[in-house]
């Protein structure tokens, strides 16, 4: 099971490394492996079909009303700063983009204010 993990994992690992986003590292967070910026979590498999994201309350409500077929809470997760993804629906642009937004939202605020906030199109 750790290695089917892995494998779902390195797709989110490759999305962070595209962005290039500063101080990321892997860890595992509640048996699951999970990307924290120096020792704040930001995002983690549940299981092999779901992603834990940290993010702010109201860009949680926002998502899961603007794409519930993506974006969910079970109880367990209500009133948490973290939102899950269906990482069979979500596409990679999208995926990539959130990751962005969880690594903001746990990043030391002097860290995330060295990170420009439009990442320059490369054309």
């Amino acid at each position: 099971m750790a290695t089917d993990l892995d494998q779902i994992f390195s797709r989110i690992e490759q999305l962070a490394a595209a962005r290039g986003l500063p101080e990321v590292k892997r860890t595992t967070k509640l048996g699951t492996p999970a990307l924290q910026v120096r020792d704040q979590s930001f995002v983690r498999l549940k299981d092999a079909d779901t992603l834990v994201m940290r993010c702010p309350p109201e860009q949680k409500t926002l998502l899961m009303e603007i794409s519930p077929d993506i974006y969910f809470e079970t109880d367990h997760y209500v009133g948490h700063a973290a939102v899950l993804i269906q990482l069979a629906v979500i596409s990679d642009e999208e995926l990539s983009l959130r990751l962005e937004d969880a690594w903001r939202f746990k990043a030391p605020k002097q860290l995330a204010a060295q990170r420009p906030t439009a990442i320059p199109d490369p054309d």
